[in-house]
């Protein structure tokens, strides 16, 4: 049988005060039609992250979320560290 891999979204999440985008994969690795491995993967993305390189289901939201005034706050708070 041939390995295949395939990678779902589990969850996209929005939280705290600069909109973080938290994505959640699962990453499936089957022999034929038998599972052998699952297993998560996470990612964060901030609003300084350009979006012409995220998924599409992704940068819609971040289109949506990541407002000027949302990236300048997050930019001025990063500004600070």
């Amino acid at each position: 049988m041939a390995l295949s891999k395939e990678t779902k979204i589990s969850s996209i999440e929005v939280v705290g005060d600069y909109k973080q985008i938290n994505l959640k994969e699962k990453v499936i690795v089957k022999d034929g039609e038998v599972v052998i491995s699952e297993s998560n993967h996470r990612t964060c993305y901030t609003p300084d992250t350009d979006v012409a390189t995220l998924n599409s289901e992704v940068a819609a939201i971040a289109n949506v979320v990541w407002t000027q005034a949302v990236k300048d706050a997050y930019a001025a708070a990063v500004a600070l560290v």
